[in-house]
């Protein structure tokens, strides 16, 4: 942006320079099209710089929201490290099917005819 501005700086001088007349049909036109540059170059500048004011702020607060929403999570993964806790024994879970099956099913057919 800064590189932009320098160089209608520039324009603006070289137009001085040339004593470019303000009354022809020419030198109005130049002089026109360089101050209208210059001005679009001057609110693109502004605009950026709201732009990154807004998008600083809405970076801020969706770190908070981040913080707020995440922050028990990742503490959370911290208490299943050691997974000695967790005992699945094969014969607990089997056992626990045997109670509610009333021998009719294909599973109890299969052990009866094995033995």
């Amino acid at each position: 942006m800064e590189n932009l501005i320098k160089r209608i700086a520039y324009l603006q001088g070289l137009a001085e320079g040339y004593e470019i007349d303000k009354e022809s049909k020419e030198g109005k036109l130049l002089l026109g099209l360089i101050d209208v540059i210059y001005e679009l170059v001057d609110e693109v500048k502004e605009s950026q710089e709201d732009l990154e004011e807004y998008v600083d702020i809405i970076e801020e607060d969706l770190s908070s929201l981040e913080d707020y929403v995440y922050e028990d999570e990742y503490d959370d993964f911290d208490l299943y490290d050691d997974y000695d806790d967790f005992d699945f024994e094969d014969e607990l879970f089997y056992d626990d099917l045997d109670d509610d099956c009333d021998g009719e099913c294909d599973c109890c057919e299969e052990d009866s005819d094995e033995e």
